[in-house]
Protein backbone atom coordinates (compact mmCIF):
# COMPACT_ATOMS: atom_id res chain seq x y z
CA UNK A 1 0.00 0.00 0.00
CA UNK A 2 1.43 3.68 -0.81
CA UNK A 3 0.32 7.09 -0.03
CA UNK A 4 -0.75 8.12 -4.10
CA UNK A 5 -4.12 6.72 -4.95
CA UNK A 6 -4.12 3.92 -7.15
CA UNK A 7 -5.78 2.92 -10.48
CA UNK A 8 -7.52 -0.27 -11.37
CA UNK A 9 -5.66 -3.49 -12.45
CA UNK A 10 -5.67 -3.67 -16.41
CA UNK A 11 -6.78 -7.67 -15.98
CA UNK A 12 -9.58 -6.55 -13.66
CA UNK A 13 -12.77 -7.95 -15.40
CA UNK A 14 -15.97 -6.61 -14.47
CA UNK A 15 -19.75 -8.57 -13.95
CA UNK A 16 -21.37 -6.10 -15.65
CA UNK A 17 -19.46 -3.69 -18.12
CA UNK A 18 -20.04 -0.41 -17.66
CA UNK A 19 -21.64 1.56 -21.10
CA UNK A 20 -19.62 3.70 -22.82
CA UNK A 21 -22.68 6.86 -21.78
CA UNK A 22 -21.17 6.33 -18.52
CA UNK A 23 -18.05 8.08 -19.60
CA UNK A 24 -19.89 11.35 -20.86
CA UNK A 25 -21.12 13.69 -18.59
CA UNK A 26 -24.12 15.64 -19.28
CA UNK A 27 -22.48 18.94 -19.84
CA UNK A 28 -19.93 17.59 -22.28
CA UNK A 29 -19.85 19.74 -25.25
CA UNK A 30 -19.92 16.45 -27.95
CA UNK A 31 -23.92 16.12 -26.78
CA UNK A 32 -24.35 19.36 -28.24
CA UNK A 33 -23.16 18.92 -31.73
CA UNK A 34 -24.75 15.18 -31.31
CA UNK A 35 -27.83 16.83 -30.93
CA UNK A 36 -27.60 19.47 -33.27
CA UNK A 37 -26.37 17.07 -36.34
CA UNK A 38 -29.46 15.04 -35.14
CA UNK A 39 -31.66 17.85 -35.80
CA UNK A 40 -30.77 19.18 -39.22
CA UNK A 41 -32.33 17.81 -42.19
CA UNK A 42 -29.08 16.91 -44.07
CA UNK A 43 -31.01 15.44 -47.41
CA UNK A 44 -32.77 18.88 -47.58
CA UNK A 45 -28.77 20.32 -47.64
CA UNK A 46 -27.66 17.87 -50.49
CA UNK A 47 -26.05 15.28 -48.66
CA UNK A 48 -26.53 12.18 -49.49
CA UNK A 49 -28.79 9.89 -47.06
CA UNK A 50 -30.04 7.26 -49.35
CA UNK A 51 -27.93 3.80 -49.28
CA UNK A 52 -26.74 2.46 -52.94
CA UNK A 53 -28.75 -0.41 -53.81
CA UNK A 54 -25.34 -2.30 -54.90
CA UNK A 55 -21.71 -2.31 -53.20
CA UNK A 56 -21.20 -1.75 -49.65
CA UNK A 57 -23.28 0.47 -47.36
CA UNK A 58 -21.73 3.71 -46.98
CA UNK A 59 -21.64 5.67 -43.96
CA UNK A 60 -24.49 8.07 -43.22
CA UNK A 61 -23.31 11.84 -43.66
CA UNK A 62 -24.42 12.15 -40.08
CA UNK A 63 -21.69 10.36 -38.79
CA UNK A 64 -19.05 12.17 -40.61
CA UNK A 65 -20.42 15.37 -39.88
CA UNK A 66 -20.24 15.00 -36.42
CA UNK A 67 -16.41 13.46 -36.55
CA UNK A 68 -15.31 16.25 -38.40
CA UNK A 69 -17.36 19.19 -36.47
CA UNK A 70 -15.84 17.57 -33.07
CA UNK A 71 -12.34 17.71 -34.64
CA UNK A 72 -12.64 21.07 -35.50
CA UNK A 73 -14.03 22.26 -32.20
CA UNK A 74 -10.93 20.34 -30.94
CA UNK A 75 -8.14 21.32 -32.80
CA UNK A 76 -8.25 18.46 -35.38
CA UNK A 77 -8.96 18.76 -38.75
CA UNK A 78 -6.38 16.15 -40.42
CA UNK A 79 -8.06 13.11 -42.15
CA UNK A 80 -5.51 11.32 -40.54
CA UNK A 81 -5.78 12.02 -37.13
CA UNK A 82 -9.08 12.13 -37.18
CA UNK A 83 -8.82 7.99 -38.29
CA UNK A 84 -6.51 7.75 -35.20
CA UNK A 85 -8.86 9.52 -32.94
CA UNK A 86 -11.94 7.40 -33.98
CA UNK A 87 -10.29 4.45 -32.97
CA UNK A 88 -8.73 5.71 -29.24
CA UNK A 89 -10.72 8.26 -28.52
CA UNK A 90 -13.97 7.63 -26.32
CA UNK A 91 -15.85 10.59 -26.97
CA UNK A 92 -15.91 9.65 -30.46
CA UNK A 93 -16.55 6.18 -29.57
CA UNK A 94 -19.55 7.66 -27.69
CA UNK A 95 -20.41 10.03 -30.81
CA UNK A 96 -19.92 7.53 -33.51
CA UNK A 97 -21.35 4.45 -32.39
CA UNK A 98 -17.57 2.90 -32.10
CA UNK A 99 -17.54 3.30 -36.16
CA UNK A 100 -14.04 3.90 -37.20
CA UNK A 101 -13.58 5.38 -41.06
CA UNK A 102 -10.65 5.46 -42.96
CA UNK A 103 -8.75 8.77 -43.72
CA UNK A 104 -9.92 8.55 -47.10
CA UNK A 105 -13.04 8.15 -46.48
CA UNK A 106 -13.30 11.27 -43.89
CA UNK A 107 -11.33 13.43 -46.66
CA UNK A 108 -13.47 12.40 -49.75
CA UNK A 109 -16.62 13.50 -47.23
CA UNK A 110 -15.15 16.66 -46.88
CA UNK A 111 -14.20 16.96 -50.04
CA UNK A 112 -17.12 15.62 -52.03
CA UNK A 113 -19.85 17.56 -49.75
CA UNK A 114 -18.51 21.61 -50.05
CA UNK A 115 -22.05 22.96 -50.55
CA UNK A 116 -23.88 21.04 -47.84
CA UNK A 117 -21.30 21.93 -45.36
CA UNK A 118 -21.80 25.40 -45.81
CA UNK A 119 -25.23 25.38 -45.63
CA UNK A 120 -24.74 23.22 -42.36
CA UNK A 121 -22.62 26.17 -40.72
CA UNK A 122 -25.68 28.86 -41.47
CA UNK A 123 -28.00 26.25 -40.52
CA UNK A 124 -26.26 27.07 -36.81
CA UNK A 125 -27.06 30.94 -37.27
CA UNK A 126 -30.78 30.63 -37.94
CA UNK A 127 -30.18 28.38 -34.70
CA UNK A 128 -28.46 31.41 -32.95
CA UNK A 129 -31.00 33.95 -34.79
CA UNK A 130 -34.12 31.78 -32.89
CA UNK A 131 -32.53 32.29 -29.79
CA UNK A 132 -32.65 36.11 -30.00
CA UNK A 133 -28.66 36.71 -29.86
CA UNK A 134 -28.86 38.66 -32.99
CA UNK A 135 -31.31 41.51 -31.41
CA UNK A 136 -28.88 45.01 -31.50
CA UNK A 137 -28.52 44.30 -35.48
CA UNK A 138 -24.96 45.37 -35.01
CA UNK A 139 -22.04 43.72 -36.72
CA UNK A 140 -18.58 44.82 -37.37
CA UNK A 141 -16.64 43.56 -40.92
CA UNK A 142 -13.20 42.75 -41.35
CA UNK A 143 -10.60 40.87 -43.67
CA UNK A 144 -7.76 38.81 -42.54
CA UNK A 145 -5.21 36.55 -45.03
CA UNK A 146 -5.22 32.70 -44.61
CA UNK A 147 -2.24 30.88 -45.82
CA UNK A 148 -3.03 28.30 -48.75
CA UNK A 149 -1.37 25.07 -49.24
CA UNK A 150 0.50 26.81 -52.41
CA UNK A 151 4.38 27.76 -51.66
CA UNK A 152 5.57 30.90 -52.36
CA UNK A 153 8.07 29.69 -54.87
CA UNK A 154 5.28 27.99 -56.49
CA UNK A 155 3.39 30.91 -57.15
CA UNK A 156 4.25 33.03 -60.29
CA UNK A 157 3.17 36.67 -61.30
CA UNK A 158 5.23 38.89 -64.28
CA UNK A 159 7.18 40.37 -62.03
CA UNK A 160 8.38 37.15 -60.17
CA UNK A 161 8.87 35.62 -63.22
CA UNK A 162 10.99 38.67 -64.67
CA UNK A 163 13.15 38.86 -61.59
CA UNK A 164 13.91 35.20 -61.70
CA UNK A 165 14.90 35.28 -65.35
CA UNK A 166 17.39 38.03 -64.52
CA UNK A 167 18.59 36.29 -61.33
CA UNK A 168 19.04 33.57 -63.79
CA UNK A 169 21.16 35.15 -66.56
CA UNK A 170 23.30 37.31 -63.91
CA UNK A 171 24.37 33.27 -62.82
CA UNK A 172 24.66 32.34 -66.26
CA UNK A 173 26.97 35.53 -66.68
CA UNK A 174 28.84 34.98 -63.64
CA UNK A 175 29.77 30.89 -64.43
CA UNK A 176 30.90 31.72 -67.66
CA UNK A 177 33.42 34.39 -66.23
CA UNK A 178 34.50 31.81 -64.09
CA UNK A 179 34.75 29.00 -66.70
CA UNK A 180 36.72 31.59 -68.69
CA UNK A 181 39.29 31.59 -65.65
CA UNK A 182 39.55 28.46 -64.94
CA UNK A 183 40.40 27.21 -68.97
CA UNK A 184 43.71 29.55 -68.35
CA UNK A 185 44.84 27.09 -65.45
CA UNK A 186 45.86 23.67 -66.64
CA UNK A 187 45.47 21.42 -64.02
CA UNK A 188 42.93 18.55 -62.60
CA UNK A 189 41.18 21.06 -60.08
CA UNK A 190 40.51 23.76 -63.27
CA UNK A 191 38.96 20.75 -65.42
CA UNK A 192 36.97 19.56 -62.90
CA UNK A 193 35.32 23.10 -61.39
CA UNK A 194 34.97 23.73 -65.31
CA UNK A 195 32.79 20.36 -66.08
CA UNK A 196 30.84 21.31 -62.23
CA UNK A 197 29.82 24.98 -63.96
CA UNK A 198 29.00 23.86 -67.26
CA UNK A 199 26.17 21.15 -65.33
CA UNK A 200 24.93 24.19 -63.51
CA UNK A 201 24.74 26.15 -66.56
CA UNK A 202 22.72 23.57 -68.54
CA UNK A 203 20.35 23.40 -65.18
CA UNK A 204 19.77 26.79 -65.75
CA UNK A 205 18.78 26.81 -69.37
CA UNK A 206 16.58 24.00 -68.19
CA UNK A 207 15.07 26.37 -65.50
CA UNK A 208 14.94 29.25 -68.21
CA UNK A 209 12.45 26.77 -70.78
CA UNK A 210 10.36 25.94 -67.67
CA UNK A 211 9.54 29.36 -67.01
CA UNK A 212 8.93 30.41 -70.33
CA UNK A 213 6.76 27.62 -70.84
CA UNK A 214 5.04 28.94 -67.26
CA UNK A 215 5.23 32.53 -68.63
CA UNK A 216 2.45 30.86 -71.75
CA UNK A 217 0.18 29.65 -68.66
CA UNK A 218 -0.11 32.93 -67.15
CA UNK A 219 -0.42 35.22 -69.90
CA UNK A 220 -3.59 33.00 -70.49
CA UNK A 221 -4.97 33.91 -67.75
CA UNK A 222 -7.23 37.23 -66.38
CA UNK A 223 -5.43 38.24 -63.59
CA UNK A 224 -2.28 37.31 -64.77
CA UNK A 225 -1.09 35.16 -61.82
CA UNK A 226 -0.27 31.08 -61.93
CA UNK A 227 -0.22 29.16 -58.41
CA UNK A 228 1.52 25.35 -59.29
CA UNK A 229 -0.23 24.11 -56.52
CA UNK A 230 -3.52 25.41 -55.50
CA UNK A 231 -4.99 27.28 -58.74
CA UNK A 232 -7.12 29.29 -56.73
CA UNK A 233 -4.71 30.97 -54.15
CA UNK A 234 -3.38 34.35 -54.97
CA UNK A 235 -0.39 36.47 -53.77
CA UNK A 236 -1.38 39.02 -51.17
CA UNK A 237 0.00 41.83 -49.08
CA UNK A 238 0.46 41.50 -45.44
CA UNK A 239 2.09 43.00 -42.79
CA UNK A 240 5.73 42.74 -42.82
CA UNK A 241 5.68 40.49 -46.19
CA UNK A 242 3.10 38.73 -48.66
CA UNK A 243 1.62 34.94 -48.46
CA UNK A 244 0.06 33.04 -50.80
CA UNK A 245 -3.24 32.21 -49.68
CA UNK A 246 -6.96 33.56 -49.20
CA UNK A 247 -8.94 36.76 -48.09
CA UNK A 248 -11.45 35.80 -45.68
CA UNK A 249 -14.23 38.16 -44.78
CA UNK A 250 -16.49 37.63 -41.60
CA UNK A 251 -19.45 39.92 -39.94
CA UNK A 252 -19.28 39.69 -36.18
CA UNK A 253 -22.22 40.00 -34.19
CA UNK A 254 -20.85 43.17 -31.92
CA UNK A 255 -23.24 41.87 -28.64
CA UNK A 256 -21.65 38.41 -28.44
CA UNK A 257 -18.92 37.67 -30.84
CA UNK A 258 -20.69 35.55 -33.30
CA UNK A 259 -19.94 35.20 -37.01
CA UNK A 260 -23.39 36.02 -38.48
CA UNK A 261 -21.27 35.53 -42.02
CA UNK A 262 -18.07 34.73 -43.81
CA UNK A 263 -17.07 34.02 -46.95
CA UNK A 264 -13.54 33.11 -48.75
CA UNK A 265 -12.78 35.41 -51.48
CA UNK A 266 -9.41 35.14 -52.98
CA UNK A 267 -8.65 38.90 -53.89
CA UNK A 268 -6.33 40.41 -51.55
CA UNK A 269 -8.29 43.81 -50.79
CA UNK A 270 -11.17 44.53 -49.22
CA UNK A 271 -12.56 47.62 -50.78
CA UNK A 272 -15.48 45.64 -52.67
CA UNK A 273 -16.62 43.77 -50.14
CA UNK A 274 -18.34 46.43 -47.65
CA UNK A 275 -21.85 45.55 -49.51
CA UNK A 276 -21.37 42.18 -49.88
CA UNK A 277 -20.97 41.04 -46.30
CA UNK A 278 -23.51 43.87 -44.75
CA UNK A 279 -26.04 42.02 -47.28
CA UNK A 280 -25.46 38.11 -45.88
CA UNK A 281 -25.15 39.65 -42.33
CA UNK A 282 -28.72 41.54 -42.98
CA UNK A 283 -29.82 38.29 -44.62
CA UNK A 284 -28.54 36.12 -42.06
CA UNK A 285 -30.10 38.16 -39.03
CA UNK A 286 -33.35 38.84 -40.72
CA UNK A 287 -33.77 42.49 -40.10
CA UNK A 288 -35.08 45.56 -41.75
CA UNK A 289 -32.18 47.77 -40.63
CA UNK A 290 -28.92 46.82 -40.06
CA UNK A 291 -25.50 48.42 -38.31
CA UNK A 292 -21.88 47.91 -39.37
CA UNK A 293 -18.41 49.24 -38.57
CA UNK A 294 -15.62 48.55 -40.96
CA UNK A 295 -11.93 49.73 -40.78
CA UNK A 296 -10.68 52.41 -43.76
CA UNK A 297 -9.79 49.07 -45.81
CA UNK A 298 -13.30 48.71 -46.80
CA UNK A 299 -14.08 52.55 -47.46
CA UNK A 300 -15.48 53.01 -51.02
CA UNK A 301 -18.16 55.66 -52.20
CA UNK A 302 -19.99 53.21 -54.00
CA UNK A 303 -20.32 50.44 -51.66
CA UNK A 304 -21.07 52.98 -48.99
CA UNK A 305 -24.15 54.51 -51.14
CA UNK A 306 -25.36 50.91 -51.90
CA UNK A 307 -25.39 49.98 -48.24
CA UNK A 308 -27.51 53.26 -47.71
CA UNK A 309 -29.86 52.04 -49.95
CA UNK A 310 -30.27 48.90 -48.87
CA UNK A 311 -30.65 50.20 -45.23
CA UNK A 312 -27.20 49.66 -44.00
CA UNK A 313 -26.29 52.50 -41.88
CA UNK A 314 -22.41 52.01 -42.62
CA UNK A 315 -19.47 53.69 -40.19
CA UNK A 316 -16.46 53.24 -42.21
CA UNK A 317 -13.26 56.13 -42.20
CA UNK A 318 -12.35 58.05 -45.04
CA UNK A 319 -8.67 56.99 -46.34
CA UNK A 320 -6.42 60.08 -45.87
CA UNK A 321 -4.65 59.48 -49.06
CA UNK A 322 -4.32 63.26 -50.71
CA UNK A 323 -1.91 64.30 -52.79
CA UNK A 324 -1.81 67.65 -51.52
CA UNK A 325 -1.65 66.94 -47.94
CA UNK A 326 1.27 65.26 -48.58
CA UNK A 327 3.08 68.22 -50.04
CA UNK A 328 2.27 70.36 -46.98
CA UNK A 329 -0.60 71.59 -48.71
CA UNK A 330 -4.21 72.00 -47.74
CA UNK A 331 -5.87 68.79 -48.00
CA UNK A 332 -9.38 68.47 -49.29
CA UNK A 333 -11.01 68.57 -45.86
CA UNK A 334 -9.54 72.11 -45.64
CA UNK A 335 -12.12 73.18 -47.94
CA UNK A 336 -16.17 73.53 -46.30
CA UNK A 337 -18.75 72.53 -48.42
CA UNK A 338 -22.19 74.61 -48.31
CA UNK A 339 -24.81 72.88 -49.54
CA UNK A 340 -27.25 75.59 -49.71
CA UNK A 341 -25.50 77.02 -52.30
CA UNK A 342 -23.58 73.82 -53.83
CA UNK A 343 -20.28 75.51 -53.53
CA UNK A 344 -16.73 75.07 -51.26
CA UNK A 345 -15.63 77.82 -48.77
CA UNK A 346 -11.28 77.56 -49.15
CA UNK A 347 -9.33 78.27 -46.18
CA UNK A 348 -8.78 82.04 -47.57
CA UNK A 349 -12.77 82.57 -46.91
CA UNK A 350 -13.13 82.60 -51.10
CA UNK A 351 -15.56 80.79 -52.68
CA UNK A 352 -14.97 77.60 -55.05
CA UNK A 353 -18.22 77.40 -57.40
CA UNK A 354 -19.45 74.26 -59.50
CA UNK A 355 -17.58 74.55 -62.94
CA UNK A 356 -18.41 71.37 -65.06
CA UNK A 357 -18.93 67.67 -64.60
CA UNK A 358 -16.79 64.76 -65.74
CA UNK A 359 -17.13 61.22 -65.38
CA UNK A 360 -14.55 58.86 -64.16
CA UNK A 361 -15.05 54.84 -63.84
CA UNK A 362 -18.17 55.52 -64.46
CA UNK A 363 -18.60 57.87 -61.72
CA UNK A 364 -20.00 61.64 -62.27
CA UNK A 365 -17.35 63.84 -60.55
CA UNK A 366 -18.16 67.55 -60.50
CA UNK A 367 -15.54 70.12 -60.22
CA UNK A 368 -15.40 73.65 -58.23
CA UNK A 369 -12.85 76.29 -57.92
CA UNK A 370 -12.36 79.98 -56.77
CA UNK A 371 -11.59 82.59 -59.97
CA UNK A 372 -9.63 84.10 -56.97
CA UNK A 373 -6.64 81.80 -56.78
CA UNK A 374 -4.51 83.95 -59.05
CA UNK A 375 -4.46 86.75 -56.47
CA UNK A 376 -4.60 84.46 -53.21
CA UNK A 377 -1.79 85.20 -50.41
CA UNK A 378 -2.39 81.66 -49.67
CA UNK A 379 -2.03 80.13 -52.80
CA UNK A 380 1.39 78.65 -51.84
CA UNK A 381 0.25 76.66 -49.11
CA UNK A 382 -2.75 75.32 -51.45
CA UNK A 383 -1.84 74.47 -54.98
CA UNK A 384 1.16 74.55 -57.11
CA UNK A 385 -0.66 75.17 -60.45
CA UNK A 386 -2.61 77.94 -61.77
CA UNK A 387 -6.49 77.00 -59.57
CA UNK A 388 -6.66 74.87 -56.76
CA UNK A 389 -10.20 72.59 -58.02
CA UNK A 390 -11.87 70.86 -55.89
CA UNK A 391 -13.95 67.33 -57.34
CA UNK A 392 -16.60 66.06 -55.22
CA UNK A 393 -18.37 62.81 -56.24
CA UNK A 394 -22.30 63.69 -57.04
CA UNK A 395 -23.43 60.96 -54.13
CA UNK A 396 -21.19 62.55 -52.06
CA UNK A 397 -23.67 63.84 -49.24
CA UNK A 398 -23.56 59.91 -48.40
CA UNK A 399 -20.56 60.34 -47.29
CA UNK A 400 -20.76 63.42 -45.43
CA UNK A 401 -23.87 62.00 -43.23
CA UNK A 402 -21.12 59.19 -42.44
CA UNK A 403 -18.56 61.30 -41.56
CA UNK A 404 -21.05 63.05 -38.78
CA UNK A 405 -22.41 59.82 -37.46
CA UNK A 406 -18.42 58.53 -36.98
CA UNK A 407 -17.54 62.47 -35.02
CA UNK A 408 -20.58 61.85 -33.13
CA UNK A 409 -20.64 58.01 -32.39
CA UNK A 410 -16.79 57.29 -31.75
CA UNK A 411 -17.02 54.19 -29.65
CA UNK A 412 -18.11 52.52 -32.66
CA UNK A 413 -14.64 52.24 -34.12
CA UNK A 414 -13.72 51.17 -30.33
CA UNK A 415 -16.32 48.64 -30.74
CA UNK A 416 -14.73 47.20 -34.04
CA UNK A 417 -11.98 46.49 -32.43
CA UNK A 418 -12.90 44.73 -29.64
CA UNK A 419 -15.37 42.83 -31.99
CA UNK A 420 -13.92 41.47 -35.47
CA UNK A 421 -10.35 40.77 -34.40
CA UNK A 422 -11.62 38.31 -31.66
CA UNK A 423 -12.38 34.93 -33.98
CA UNK A 424 -9.74 35.38 -36.40
CA UNK A 425 -7.26 35.37 -33.45
CA UNK A 426 -9.25 32.33 -32.38
CA UNK A 427 -9.67 30.31 -35.31
CA UNK A 428 -5.82 30.66 -36.28
CA UNK A 429 -5.06 29.70 -32.89
CA UNK A 430 -6.82 26.94 -33.14
CA UNK A 431 -5.82 26.03 -36.91
CA UNK A 432 -2.15 26.43 -35.18
CA UNK A 433 -1.14 29.11 -37.70
CA UNK A 434 -0.53 26.18 -40.30
CA UNK A 435 -2.36 26.82 -43.90
CA UNK A 436 -5.85 25.26 -45.41
CA UNK A 437 -5.86 21.55 -45.21
CA UNK A 438 -7.80 21.57 -49.48
CA UNK A 439 -7.35 23.51 -52.46
CA UNK A 440 -9.27 25.49 -54.38
CA UNK A 441 -11.54 28.22 -53.73
CA UNK A 442 -15.09 26.01 -53.31
CA UNK A 443 -13.20 23.26 -50.69
CA UNK A 444 -11.33 26.18 -48.82
CA UNK A 445 -14.74 28.13 -48.06
CA UNK A 446 -16.04 24.32 -47.11
CA UNK A 447 -13.31 24.20 -44.66
CA UNK A 448 -13.21 27.31 -43.37
CA UNK A 449 -17.21 26.92 -42.90
CA UNK A 450 -16.43 24.01 -40.37
CA UNK A 451 -14.03 26.35 -38.92
CA UNK A 452 -16.52 28.97 -38.18
CA UNK A 453 -19.33 26.30 -37.23
CA UNK A 454 -17.20 25.16 -34.17
CA UNK A 455 -16.32 29.00 -33.19
CA UNK A 456 -19.72 29.52 -33.26
CA UNK A 457 -20.76 26.66 -31.49
CA UNK A 458 -17.98 27.45 -28.63
CA UNK A 459 -19.30 30.84 -28.49
CA UNK A 460 -22.70 30.17 -27.82
CA UNK A 461 -21.80 26.99 -25.64
CA UNK A 462 -20.35 29.52 -23.43
CA UNK A 463 -23.03 32.16 -23.31
CA UNK A 464 -25.97 30.05 -22.56
CA UNK A 465 -24.26 26.69 -21.27
CA UNK A 466 -24.25 23.47 -22.84
CA UNK A 467 -28.06 22.25 -20.95
CA UNK A 468 -29.72 25.58 -22.09
CA UNK A 469 -28.59 24.86 -25.24
CA UNK A 470 -29.46 21.39 -25.85
CA UNK A 471 -33.12 22.57 -24.29
CA UNK A 472 -32.82 25.15 -27.42
CA UNK A 473 -32.37 23.31 -30.25
CA UNK A 474 -34.13 20.27 -29.32
CA UNK A 475 -37.51 23.12 -28.68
Amino acid sequence: MTDFIEGEARTQATLFPERVDDYITQDNPIRVIDVFIDGINLSGMGFKTTPAATGRPAYHPASMLKLYVYGYLNRVQSSRRLEREAGRNIELMWLLGRLAPDFKTIADFRKNNTKAIRLVCREFVMVCRKLDLFSDAFVAIDGSKFKAVNNRDRNYTQAKLKRRLEAIEASITRYLGQIASADRQDDLVATEKTERLKNKIVKLKKEIERLNEIEVQLLAIDDKQLSLTDPDARSMKTRGTGMVGYNVQTAVDVKHHIIVAHEVTNVGTDRAQLKNMATQAKDAIATDELTVVADRGYFNGEEIKACEDAGIKAYVPKCQTSGNQAKGLFGKRDFIYKLDVDEYECPAGEHAIYRFSTQEKGKTIRRYWSSACINCLMKSQCTTGKYRRVSRWEHEAVLDVMDARLEREPERMKARRETVEHPYGTIKHWMGYTHFQMRTLERVSAEMSLHVLAYNLKRVMNIMGIGALIEAIQA
